[in-house]
């Protein structure tokens, strides 16, 4: 029986690497479409030889991604932005791309694409960047009807945007947090990266949401002091008032990468929490079962510990 041809769209990124080496241990071989395909050699490492193929892919080249995807049995979907540049805007990259790989999928004989979203996509949001994952999933779903979504709550790991930044961030006596009653479930990296394989391997799963979550559902605020506790340091965490915050956002958003809140970002602050719903499948129904994040984030945050790894834990 040959090996399984998969083609990851952002595989590079920080749930591509996790989830590249679930797949490979399933015995997949994987195209990796990616800018700066020479930066990622490191994935190669997680497979033997001719496992892994990368292939460098610029955005705007969609012949290009027909090479990769025509002889591939599953495509999954990572790419993302946090924010808006000159070059990427939210539109182009969360609806556009979906859009052009879901038409791909439907000329090739893949068996099933998995677009990968966010809890909170909704048409109604007042955020951009939730209406663009919104369409995303309606421009994939519309185009090839193999399609799965996937919408992960916030994703933490060792390399992620959240926790590694409010631990630098503990250099600061006061810790300003927007909106501290707001609600998320933050989900390990790796559990996201068993999850698409899961749904990859679910039958009758097609046109299927699925809305991920870890075990717990924290406020902004105390996930931000469990970041302090963790690294031993004693730290003032204060409400931002969303004026300021907004004020502030406006201001950094000068700068080429924005170091915090973005505008659109409060207004995702401003809406519904970031939690599972319950209106659409789950973890549960693909046997997954999550990991406590409050526990593993200590396997990754000691080195913003006074003393690193040989630091007391109080």
């Amino acid at each position: 029986m040959k090996n399984q041809i998969c083609t990851i769209l952002g595989g590079g990124g920080f749930i591509g690497r996790y989830l590249v080496r679930n797949l490979t241990k399933k015995n997949y071989r994987c195209i990796i479409s990616t800018r700066n395909a020479f930066q990622k050699g490191y994935l190669k490492t997680q497979a033997t030889p001719g496992s892994i193929e990368l292939i460098n892919w610029n955005s705007n080249n969609f012949d290009e991604l027909k090479e990769s995807i025509k002889n591939s049995d599953v495509v999954i979907n990572l790419i993302g932005i946090l924010y808006e540049t000159r070059k990427q805007k939210f539109m182009n990259i969360h609806a556009g791309i979906p859009e052009a790989v879901a038409k791909i999928c439907a000329q090739s004989d893949v068996k099933k694409f998995i677009q990968v979203s966010a809890i909170g996509a909704s048409e109604n949001s007042k955020s951009l960047y939730q209406r663009s994952k919104f369409q995303g999933e309606v421009n994939a779903l519309t185009n090839f009807k193999n399609t799965v979504i996937i919408r992960p709550s916030v994703v933490c790991g060792t390399e992620d945007n959240f926790t590694n930044l409010f631990s630098k961030l503990s250099i600061l006596p006061i810790i300003p947090v927007v909106k501290m009653n707001y609600k998320f479930q933050p989900i390990l990296v790796s559990d996201v990266a068993d999850t698409i394989v899961k749904a990859i391997e679910a039958k009758d799963n097609h046109g299927k949401i699925y809305e991920i979550g870890g075990p717990q559902v924290i406020s902004f605020g105390d996930m931000v002091k469990s970041i302090m506790k963790t690294l031993n340091k004693k730290r003032f965490v204060v409400e931002m008032p969303m004026p300021l915050a907004k004020t502030q956002s406006v201001l950094m958003s000068m700068l080429p990468i924005p170091p915090m809140l973005t505008i659109d970002q409060c207004k995702i602050l401003s809406e519904a929490d970031n939690i599972v719903s319950n209106n659409h499948l789950t973890l549960e129904d693909l046997n997954v079962k999550p990991s406590d994040v409050e526990e593993a984030m200590k396997k990754w945050l000691w080195r913003y510990r006074d003393g690193g790894q040989f630091a007391k834990v109080q």
